[in-house]
């Protein structure tokens, strides 16, 4: 039908059901998986998904915000409970984000440079990516580290809120520093960077080096996966036989580290703790993080064909188009929880002591808690992300479908 403004939609047929809101999301499901590219490797997404969901969830379980007295502080339930340490061997998958994100942009690089864009446009519309959903962070943190110190919160809790909030930070500091270095590192070895590391940790461990030697690795340490990612794009690492050497090998160096080395077992940092696998990233770390790598080369194929289902698809897509948003909202998340949460006085596995299998199921249950104070923040933030989403040298383009047809049109799924 037309109307004085143009086409309208013809009116329902009397009788006829009214949309349900199961049946407007089976319609949206359909339309995001209906709206990729046949060509697309959802692999990557699904991965890349794994790692944020690994990070948020892993954070979300080993730290505890303990109400002690008037001020907070920090705790892991690893210190006090040890036998929950392969929970770290779950949850830390920062090494499969470096390799998905060295092969994503060395696939972008080769990609933007075949369309004749310069490196500096190609780094600026990265760097964009990854940088203007900080300021978000940065500006709210910033108001609210005033407010507090202004309403006289103690200056403990002030510190402690604000490096939990901000620890995301350094994340992105190295994966922007990678990025800047992706034509230099495209075609590195791996075996180079896992040198460096090597070395690094006999001189601290071994010889009596300093300290401060060890953060080296953060750049050396991350850079291992990366140009795994890189290795990924040429072609090297597409036979099974690579992803069960990476594991293999891997998961063989781990155990020998940890059982006749002396590293941790545990692969994130516990307060208190006089050695940290993560900060900064030892050899432990980096071995650790080449099995991750070669298990995740090894899923792949499984993880295409369950990113074949819609649903499954739709809940990557989304994902992945939001995925720096979840990444640095999700400690804020749960300060916000953990706050409010005061006003009901001090809860189980909230403001408790991370010493028992009670806390731990108590902590299990404030997840979805967690989770929906995440998505109020994607709500609000997700705009800085979503705005900042444009392909190097091309217009900010998404994907939609038309309604009533299967065609493709400007609108929501994620771009690599």
């Amino acid at each position: 039908m037309t109307g004085a403004h143009g086409p309208t939609e013809a009116p329902r047929p009397t009788g006829a059901p009214r949309p349900t809101v199961l049946t407007a999301l089976r319609t949206a499901v359909h339309r995001i998986d209906r709206a990729t590219p046949a060509g697309r490797d959802r692999a990557v997404d699904a991965l890349r998904a794994l790692a944020i969901l690994g990070v948020v969830l892993g954070h979300w379980l080993v730290t505890a915000l303990v109400a002690d007295g008037g001020a907070l502080r920090t705790a892991s339930p690893l210190r006090s409970m040890p036998w929950l340490t392969p929970v770290s061997w779950i949850f830390q998958t920062l090494a499969v984000f470096f390799l998905v994100s060295g092969h994503v942009a060395t696939r972008s690089l080769a990609s933007a440079q075949a369309r004749g864009t310069t490196y500096g446009r190609w780094l600026r519309t990265r760097m964009g990516r990854l940088l203007r959903p900080v300021a978000a962070v940065l500006a709210l943190w910033a108001v609210a580290t005033g407010c507090l110190l202004v309403s006289g919160a103690d200056f403990r809790t002030v510190h402690t809120l604000v490096k939990l909030a901000l620890s995301p930070l350094w994340f992105l500091v190295v994966l922007a520093g990678l990025t800047a270095a992706t034509p230099l590192v495209a075609r590195l070895n791996p075996l180079w960077p896992l040198a460096v590391v090597l070395h690094v940790d006999i001189v601290r461990f071994g010889l009596g080096g300093p300290a401060w030697l060890g953060w080296v690795n953060v750049a050396a340490g991350w850079l291992v996966p990366y140009t795994l990612g890189a290795a990924w794009t040429r072609g090297e690492l597409e036979r099974p036989r690579a992803g069960w050497v990476l594991f293999g090998g891997g998961a063989v160096a781990t155990a020998v580290l940890v059982t006749c080395a002396g590293y941790p077992a545990s692969m994130v940092g516990i307060p208190g703790a006089a050695v940290s696998n993560l900060d900064p990233p030892t050899l432990a770390a980096v071995t650790f993080g080449l099995a991750q790598c070669g298990l995740a080369l090894l899923l792949r194929e499984p993880l295409r064909r369950a990113a074949r289902r819609p649903a499954v698809w739709a809940g990557t897509a989304l994902a992945n188009l939001f995925a720096m948003t979840i990444f640095l909202w999700h400690q804020t998340s749960l300060m916000a929880v953990t706050a409010l949460g005061l006003l009901a006085g001090r809860l189980p596995g909230l403001h408790t002591a991370p010493d028992s299998p009670a806390w731990v199921a108590a902590r299990v249950a404030w997840l979805p808690v967690f989770g929906c104070a995440l998505a109020l923040c994607r709500s609000a933030f997700g705009v800085h992300e979503r705005g900042s989403r444009r392909p190097a040298g091309r217009p900010s383009r998404t994907v939609r479908v038309h309604r009533g047809s299967g065609r493709a049109a400007p609108g929501a799924v994620p771009r690599a």
